[in-house]
């Protein structure tokens, strides 16, 4: 039996802000009380990054909300959380990041089919400002093309 969770938390900002230029997945280990509040999508990762300290993939400045039947040993919302990677990956991000201009961005946060957290996360660039523009032109047009087709559906 697959259990099939409809938890997406995503950071629509990345895309924007960003050039994609590799995916990965990634666990993320956490505390009970912490995946209790994002089963529940009480999590954010608006302007959360990633980095490597001592050989390990960290999650900095991810808000998960404190979980409200929580006792004394409740969570703290914004720690840091270890990301479960292979070595080979995580050398490979950590060359990478050296480069100038390149980071490593939290995309998605999910449950898969077995129930357990997992993370999907990009390699970077930053965008410029006309990228930016172009970008939203793109939506735009995007977006007036759909109109178009239902208008002419009726």
């Amino acid at each position: 039996m697959k259990l099939k969770s409809d938890i997406r938390i995503l950071n629509k900002k990345a895309k924007f802000e960003y050039i994609i230029l590799d995916r990965y997945t990634a666990g993320i280990q956490l505390f009970g009380t912490e995946i209790k509040s994002i089963r529940e999508g009480k999590a954010s990762l608006v302007d959360s990054y990633c980095a490597v300290e001592h050989g390990e993939m960290y999650v900095k400045q991810m808000h998960i909300a404190e979980y409200r039947f929580g006792s004394y040993a409740n969570h703290e919302a914004k720690r840091d959380r270890k990301l479960l990677l292979q070595r080979r990956e995580i050398r490979k991000l950590e060359k990478a990041t050296k480069d100038t201009g390149k980071t490593i961005i939290p995309l998605e946060l999910f449950i898969n089919e077995k129930g357990l957290a997992k993370m999907e996360i990009a390699l970077c660039q930053g965008k410029h400002t006309y990228d930016k523009r172009q970008s939203l032109r793109e939506a735009d047009d995007k977006r007036e093309m759909a109109q178009m087709r239902k208008m002419n559906k009726w």
